[in-house]
């Protein structure tokens, strides 16, 4: 067994086991995170699984990131804890609109739901995913509302009709009675008393004539 003290070590350890996968990675506030190939991302997160240094049996979450200035604008980012070791790791690679990613249901079963969220809100693709579907939208929306150049207008949003008894489509909307606020920037406060300042306003006031008694 190797002799794995550091968050140094391991990275070092790591990078040495997995070879060309590990393309990169960082320390930050005592973290690691590994920058990966694609198409390695099985192999990484079973390796960090079942090496007796590493042990990271639990994946925590998998969320995506969008940068789109990049040509791989989409970053996918797995987090791994190990109680075993005490330690967490994160590890990301990158891909694009059409590029899918290697799903890692096959390594980790509870990556299941969090790559239909990917897939929902951002249109990230997981090749044999064994059922790739919506998960937070409903089954008729189009579009991936955490894309950056997502629209915020001209799409629809479904909800229950009271009155015609049945499921509704409709333009997205704001409605306006919830719009009229009568409050400034919160940097700037109120505008007027709220409900309840009416005691402090009193001893402000209170405060005042004493002080103008006393000159």
């Amino acid at each position: 067994m190797a002799d794995v003290r550091s968050v140094g070590d391991i990275s070092d350890y790591i990078a040495d086991k997995l070879g060309g996968a590990v393309l990169s990675h960082e320390i930050s506030s005592g973290e690691l995170t590994l920058i990966v190939a694609r198409e390695q991302i099985a192999k990484t997160l079973s390796f960090l699984r079942d090496d007796v240094n590493c042990q990271f049996k639990q994946l925590m979450d998998i969320c995506g990131a969008d940068y789109p200035e990049r040509e791989n604008r989409f970053d996918v980012v797995y987090h791994l804890l190990s109680m075993t070791q005490n330690g967490r790791i994160r590890v990301k690679i990158q891909t694009d609109e059409d590029t899918p990613v290697p799903s890692v249901t096959g390594v980790f079963s509870s990556a299941s739901w969090w790559e239909r969220e990917a897939w929902d809100l951002y249109g990230i693709y997981f090749s044999g995913h064994p059922d790739l579907r919506r998960i937070l939208t409903d089954y008729g929306f189009e579009g991936h509302p955490l894309r950056k150049d997502f629209p915020l207008t001209g799409y629809v949003e479904v909800r229950y009709d009271d009155e015609q008894k049945r499921v509704v489509y409709e333009p997205v909307k704001l409605t306006q009675e919830f719009r009229n606020f009568d409050f400034l920037s919160p940097w700037e406060g109120a505008a007027r008393s709220l409900p309840g300042d009416e005691k402090a306003d009193a001893e402000d006031g209170s405060a005042e004539e004493e002080g103008e008694a006393t000159k």
